[in-house]
């Protein structure tokens, strides 16, 4: 069985030379890559935030007016009004992503009256929701 050994070893051979070159071809690019000075300058600018531009986020400001609507409404049920309250809350389910779970965390710690408040002001949140996509999609067709 010399011919299969044989073979088994050329096989082997060629398999190693293919992973040496593969290895050097990775290595020659990112030799290039790393000297390009666009690339230095685009990994500078994104370790140092841009000059403020990338620092910018949407999901981060999205998540911020979020928990800024369900703050306030904690704070206006602190000081017995439930109707504004409810409004901010109802705001914070508007902007949620998950809206589901965020009516579980309330169910869980608001008391029954004012989540019972909540729950009959959602068919009002869904109008006013669709009307603002209505409102959106309006203005993306109007070519002025």
């Amino acid at each position: 069985m010399p011919g299969v050994r044989t073979f088994l070893g050329l096989l082997a051979a060629l398999t190693a030379c293919g992973v040496v070159a593969f290895l050097g071809y990775c290595v020659y690019f990112d030799r290039k890559r790393r000297g390009d000075p666009a690339f230095k300058r685009r990994l500078r600018d994104s370790e140092c935030g841009g000059g403020g531009g990338a620092l910018w986020d949407p999901a981060n400001e999205k998540l911020q007016e979020l928990l800024h609507e369900v703050q306030m409404g904690e704070l206006w049920l602190s000081r017995g009004e439930h109707r504004m309250g409810v409004e901010h809350l109802s705001n914070a389910l508007l902007l949620c992503g998950q809206p589901q779970e965020l009516l579980k965390v309330f169910k869980v710690t608001l008391p029954p009256r004012v989540f019972e408040m909540l729950l009959h002001k959602i068919p009002l949140i869904c109008q006013q929701f669709e009307a603002d996509m209505n409102e959106q999609e309006y203005l993306e067709d109007d070519p002025d």
